[in-house]
């Protein structure tokens, strides 16, 4: 199942995207931009497709973007939060990590 999800940043509605081989939406995190920041803001799994490791696709792709365009990470979000305290290969991303 995981191969077939695919993460995408629909900027036009300010957020992240998962949907499956269908194109189905699967889940979301909402954001803000800011210069030089993103905060993310809430973050979503539609029902039927919980337990299948959406989220945290969704958090990868976003942090790795993220850091590839030089971006502070404020999570407001709780998911994000709990994420970031995982995965600490990005806590250089968090505002005010130092």
């Amino acid at each position: 199942m995981e191969n077939e999800i695919t993460v995408v940043d629909a900027k036009e509605r300010s957020r992240y995207e998962a949907q499956d081989a269908d194109g189905r939406l699967m889940g979301f995190v909402d954001y803000h931009l800011h210069p030089g920041l993103i905060t993310f803001v809430h973050a979503e799994t539609l029902p039927e497709f919980r337990g299948r490791g959406v989220a945290g696709r969704i958090a990868t792709k976003s942090l790795d973007d993220a850091r590839a365009l030089g971006l502070q990470v404020k999570p407001a979000c709780p998911f994000y939060q709990s994420f970031l305290a995982e995965h600490t290969e990005y806590a250089d991303l968090v505002k005010d990590a130092r």
